[in-house]
């Protein structure tokens, strides 16, 4: 294994095959290589809540120097391959290619603390048609607990409990629009009273008090009895609340440091709700709106379960820019150890 990963680090990019490796690496054997990726009984599971718990750690005593809170970041990669034999290969969406495409697509998390950030956990993304279809699982060797079809949110809440589990450390849970529209994913993370800070839509529709929800009755002598709850209250789409804001409705924050100096934000937090259409209640959400000092500025929308005057505006800022930390160490594990690379079933 070791000799296998310094083969990774020294072959050149889009070389690092087992042939390569035997040739770089003093003390390699190509047969010991074949064994260690096709037949080897190694512990994956125990291999990732090693490498977590160790990056905890490290971020642990990182964050006491930085005094900035931990995150854990949620996001799908995209690994392009030809054919239909790699396990949970499909025509899907490949955000590194852009559009959809033939590959497998994974859900990773990662922690990030300051610029400090590395991943820590993943799981493979099966599309209906391999969950479907027991002929492909068995000729992949799935294993019958992993063949249930589920959606990437249910994998990154499954990725959550079980780091939460092995006693890894984090103060909150970011993630992009995939993720913060999810219901399911955020009302798991409420009920585990877990902070989170997830982007959204620009869409995404809320409510700017209270709502008064309500069953309405039914008409003098027709129709049906209502079984559907209602709202008092209209909705309104958080990019036309974005459009009516004042220039002093925005605070200013500087975030970190880029190539072209600091990247400062304008930023506006505001309590909203939000409701499903079943509960008999709206839940409370802190809306993060933060754009860029630009003539034509990127805006971004974000969630919060956490109090609306519980953190700054520098910090919401923060907490909603780190996601870019995750995206780097796809670049690391893409460009420096070839992680898109390999070519196994």
């Amino acid at each position: 294994a070791v000799d296998y990963v310094r083969g990774l680090l020294i072959c050149e990019k889009g070389h690092a095959n087992m042939e390569r490796i035997e040739e770089e690496v003093s003390s390699s054997e190509y047969r010991a290589y074949q064994h260690f990726i096709s037949n080897s009984k190694w512990d994956y599971e125990e291999l990732i809540s090693r490498i977590g718990l160790e990056a905890s750690n490290v971020l642990k005593e990182n964050k006491k120097i930085s005094g900035v809170p931990t995150g854990y970041i949620i996001d799908e990669s995209a690994h392009l391959k030809k054919g239909e034999h790699s396990v949970g290969v499909s025509n899907q969406y490949a955000g590194v290619a852009g559009k959809v495409d033939n590959c497998q697509v994974a859900v990773y998390s990662s922690l990030v603390n300051g610029t400090k950030a590395t991943v820590i956990n993943e799981k493979l993304f099966l599309p209906k048609s391999w969950t479907s279809s027991k002929h492909r699982c068995d000729k992949a060797k799935i294993p019958e607990q992993h063949r249930a079809y589920k959606t990437k949110p249910e994998l990154a809440l499954e990725m959550i409990d079980a780091d939460i589990e092995r006693g890894i450390e984090f103060d909150w849970i970011g993630g992009d629009g995939l993720y913060g529209h999810n219901r399911q994913l955020t009302y798991g993370l409420d009920k585990r009273g877990k902070l989170y800070v997830l982007d959204v839509h620009k869409d995404e529709l809320v409510y700017l008090e209270c709502p008064n929800i309500y069953m309405p009755e039914k008409k003098a002598g027709r129709g049906r009895k209502p079984k559907k709850l209602k709202a008092k209250e209209e909705r309104i789409r958080i990019d036309q609340y974005t459009t009516g804001l004042k220039q002093t409705d925005w605070g200013k924050a500087k975030v970190r440091k880029t190539a072209k100096g600091w990247l400062q934000l304008k930023v506006h937090l505001v309590e909203v709700w939000v409701w499903d259409g079943k509960e008999q209640k709206a839940r409370r959400r802190t809306l993060v709106i933060t754009k860029t000092n630009e003539n034509k500025p990127k805006i971004k929308y974000s969630f919060s379960n956490g109090k609306v005057d519980e953190y700054t505006c520098k910090q919401y800022a923060y907490f909603q820019a780190q996601r870019y930390w995750v995206e780097r160490t796809f670049d690391d594990c893409k460009n420096v150890l070839g992680m898109s690379d390999h070519q196994v079933r």
